[in-house]
Parts: structure tokens; C-alpha cells; sequence
């Protein structure tokens, strides 16, 4: 191998870290100082805290993206892991860049849920949908979040359009079908909802909004 310290210090990837949005984890790394050559590549390494190999993720091996799916490589999700980066141009490898520690379960971020509004003349009737995770059951079927965190729905209602942050906790729970009631006919009602953990003192962001006419 060359050296060429410069060149290796210069390419050395920066700022690694995982990214994570329902068990979907992802390492994300920026390019070195240099303006990066045509022809940078990087290789992408991870393993389980203590343990004391790394194993190559062959799938970003000699990549020139700066993001690498571990999503797999990272299902036991209440495992600390890390991820490192290392650059090579023109035939210099630079040193591993490496990631803070990461546990899916503690760190990722959960999204809002699916909301399905179906009103009648006086009511509005919600259907909750928990986010779902990449893993899968046997069957096949992608298993909710509910199974990993004791989630709680908010539900907030927003019925003064001009002012969209005028927004009314209207439900708070684990029920999947919500009916909201005494509403008035003729209004416009819009709604949206976030999951919450209470263990982890943890907000989604706010579903979009579905809006209904009474």
C-alpha cells in the first residue's frame, strides 16, 4: 500500500453515524477534506459492542454512496453496535472513521401512525394504524412497532384552519378505533395524531392531516 499521509488523512470519511426511522437504520458519513476524487470508494464495517471483530457488509464494499443499509445487520435491537468507514482513492486507504455506539431500540425514531377518517353528521370516527417495522413475521407480514415499545396514540384535533398550532389533544390511548363526537355540522375538522412512549418520554412527528367536512 502507498503512503501517503496526506492524501489518507484528507480522504478519511466524517461525521459517521446511524440513522434509524422504525428499525430502519442506516449509516450515513460525509466525504474527507479533500474534494473528493472521482474515483473515492469506501468500505463499510460493523459489529456488536464487545465483540471483538468486525464483519464487512458486503453490499457496501468499494461503494461510492455515502449511506449503507444495516437494517439486517442491526435486528437484534436491544444490541449496542457500531458501524465504521474507511475511504480509498488512487490507491491510499485512509484510517476507520467510526460511529458513536448505537442501540435501535433506545434510538430509533418512531413515525406517526396512519390515520383513516370516516365521519358521519355529527362525528368523526378514526382508524389508527401503528408504523411498521422491516422485520417480518413468519407469514410474511411486517410486525408493528406495538410489538416492540408500548406505544400510545394522540390524537389532536385542529379545527381552526387559520390557525394551523391551535391543536386539541382530543384522545390519548391505545385504542385503534376512536370516535370523536358532538361535533358541529357544517365545520371543517382537521386531524392529526402521533404515537408516543411513555418510557422513553418519546414524540413522533405529527401524522399529515386528514381533514373532513361534517
Amino acid at each position: 500500500v502507498v503512503e501517503n499521509p496526506d492524501l489518507q488523512d484528507s480522504i478519511k470519511p466524517q461525521k459517521v453515524e446511524f440513522r434509524s426511522l422504525n428499525f430502519n437504520s442506516t449509516l450515513h458519513w460525509q466525504p474527507g477534506r479533500a474534494r473528493e476524487a472521482r474515483d473515492t470508494v469506501y468500505f463499510v464495517q460493523y459489529k456488536v459492542y464487545g465483540q471483538s471483530t468486525w464483519q464487512n457488509k458486503d453490499d457496501c464494499w468499494g461503494i461510492q454512496n455515502h449511506v449503507c443499509d444495516l437494517t439486517n445487520e442491526t435486528s437484534d435491537i436491544q444490541e449496542p453496535y457500531y458501524g465504521r468507514v474507511r475511504a480509498a482513492s488512487a490507491g491510499i486507504y485512509s484510517d476507520w472513521s467510526l460511529s458513536c455506539r448505537f442501540t435501535p431500540w433506545r434510538e430509533t425514531v418512531i413515525g406517526p401512525p396512519m390515520v383513516t377518517v370516516v365521519h358521519s353528521n355529527k362525528s368523526i370516527t378514526l382508524k389508527l394504524q401503528a408504523p411498521r417495522s422491516p422485520y417480518k413475521r413468519k407469514r410474511g407480514s411486517k410486525i408493528p412497532m406495538t410489538n416492540y415499545y408500548d406505544l400510545l396514540y394522540q390524537v389532536f384535533i385542529i379545527n381552526n384552519l387559520l390557525d394551523e398550532q391551535h391543536r386539541v389533544l382530543v384522545y390519548e390511548g391505545k385504542d385503534k378505533v376512536i370516535k370523536i363526537e358532538d361535533l358541529r355540522p357544517g365545520v371543517s375538522y382537521c386531524i392529526v395524531a402521533k404515537t408516543y412512549v411513555p418510557m422513553l418520554d418519546r414524540s413522533s412527528a405529527y401524522s399529515s392531516r386528514q381533514c373532513t367536512v361534517l
